[in-house]
C-alpha cells in the first residue's frame, strides 16, 4: 500500500480520499491557520474570508478534526456509537463488542447516547460525530424514526443499523427475532399449552413488534386464536402490573411468553403472588438469556441472543465500508437458540386454578 503523502494538494487539485485542512486552504487560497480557525467557530476572522472557507470546506467535503495527527491522512481510525438506550442488556453488550472488535482493527469508539429517538436527536448526534471526526458510524436503532435520509444525517459516512426494521434500505445487522419467538411459542406449544399470552415490550421498539407479530402468526399457525397482547417497557415492574391485571380479568393462562427476560421475571413474580406454582401451574419463558435467567428460581427458560456477535458483525461491515466496499444494504440476522431451564413444563392437565 502506497504511504499517504506528507504534501499538501496544490491549489484547484482533486484531493485524493477525504479533504484535508490543507486542501481546503488551498482552495480558499488562505492559510491552514485560517481554515483550522472559521472550522472552530472563531472570529477573528474576515467575513468575506470566512465565507471563501467556508464553500471551500463544502465543496471538498471537509470534516474538522480533532486528532492533529490523522489531518494528512483523512483517516480518523474511529468510528461512532449511537445507542437510544445503552441501559438495555443488548445494547451494553452490543456496545462492549463493538469497542473490543473496533480496538482489535486499530480503531477507537466513541459513545453518544440519545435521549429521545427522535429524527432531530438521532441528526444532532451524527452532527456532532462529524465534529469529533469519526471514519463511519453503528446506530442501535431500536426504535421508529422515520427516514434517516430526509435529513440527511450520515453526510456521506458509512452507516451500519443494529436492531431495526429489515426492510429499511440500509446495511442491517441484528438478532433474528421472529426466529426466536417462534422457538419460545412453539416450545410451549410441543409442551401441551394452548392458552399463552404474550407481555411485550413497547410498541416503539421494533424487536417488541416481530415477537408480538410472531407470537400471533405462531399460534395462528397452530389454530389457535391468540389473547390480546399485554405491552410494557421491558421492565419488571411494568410486566408485573400487567400480569396482576390480566389474573384479575378472568382465569390465568397456562403459559406466558415474556418479551424479555425482566418481564419474565415480573411474570413469576406475579404468578406465585396469586397463589400458583411455575411451572406447574402456569410456564414462563423469557427471551435474551440475560446473566440472572440462570440463578432465578425457577431457572428462567428463554431465548438466547448472540449480542456478542450482532456487534462483532457490525463492526466488521462497518470497517469494510470504511475501507471503500460497495454498500449494497446487507441485511445480516443473527440466529438464537432457545435455552431450555426449569421455568417451563407441561400443561397440567385439569385447568389452572384461579387462586
Amino acid at each position: 500500500m502506497t504511504p499517504a503523502s506528507n504534501t499538501p494538494s496544490e491549489p484547484g487539485s482533486q484531493p485524493k480520499g477525504r479533504a484535508s485542512i490543507y486542501d481546503v486552504a488551498a482552495h480558499a487560497g488562505v492559510s491552514a491557520q485560517t481554515v483550522s480557525r472559521v472550522a472552530n467557530g472563531q472570529t477573528n476572522v474576515r467575513p468575506t474570508t470566512r465565507d471563501r472557507v467556508l464553500e471551500s470546506i463544502q465543496a471538498l467535503g471537509y470534516r474538522p478534526n480533532s486528532a492533529a495527527r490523522n489531518l494528512k491522512s483523512g483517516k480518523f481510525r474511529s468510528i461512532g456509537f449511537v445507542t437510544f438506550n445503552l441501559a438495555t442488556l443488548g445494547n451494553e453488550q452490543t456496545l462492549n463488542a463493538v469497542a473490543e472488535a473496533s480496538e482489535k482493527a486499530g480503531y477507537t469508539t466513541t459513545l453518544l447516547p440519545v435521549t429521545d429517538p427522535t429524527k432531530l436527536d438521532v441528526a444532532g448526534a451524527f452532527s456532532r460525530l462529524e465534529e469529533q471526526a469519526v471514519d463511519g458510524i453503528i446506530l442501535v436503532m431500536s426504535a421508529e424514526v422515520g427516514s434517516l435520509d430526509e435529513l440527511k444525517v450520515t453526510l456521506g459516512l458509512p452507516l451500519v443499523i443494529v436492531d431495526s426494521d429489515a426492510m429499511l434500505p440500509y446495511t442491517i445487522v441484528d438478532t433474528d427475532q421472529e426466529q426466536g419467538s417462534g422457538l419460545a411459542v412453539r416450545h410451549l406449544l410441543d409442551l401441551g399449552h394452548r392458552d399463552i399470552v404474550h407481555v411485550s415490550g413497547p410498541e416503539i421498539s421494533f424487536s417488541a413488534r416481530r415477537r408480538a407479530e410472531t407470537y400471533r402468526t405462531t399460534m395462528a399457525e397452530a389454530g389457535l386464536e391468540a389473547r390480546p397482547v399485554l405491552v410494557g417497557d421491558w421492565s419488571a415492574q411494568s410486566a408485573l402490573a400487567l400480569t396482576r391485571e390480566l389474573f384479575a380479568d378472568g382465569p390465568p393462562p397456562t403459559a406466558v411468553f415474556a418479551g424479555n427476560d425482566q418481564m419474565a421475571l415480573g411474570v413469576i413474580h406475579a404468578i406465585r403472588e396469586r397463589g400458583l406454582r411455575v411451572p406447574e401451574d402456569v410456564s414462563v419463558v423469557g427471551f435474551d438469556d440475560a446473566e440472572e435467567a440462570a440463578v432465578s428460581w425457577p431457572a428462567l427458560t428463554t431465548v438466547h441472543q448472540n449480542f456478542d456477535q450482532v456487534g462483532r458483525n457490525a463492526t466488521s461491515l462497518l470497517l469494510s465500508l470504511i475501507d471503500g466496499a460497495p454498500d449494497t444494504r446487507r441485511k445480516v440476522l443473527i440466529p438464537t437458540h432457545l435455552v431450555v431451564r426449569d421455568s417451563t413444563g407441561p400443561v397440567r392437565s385439569g385447568p389452572v386454578p384461579s387462586a
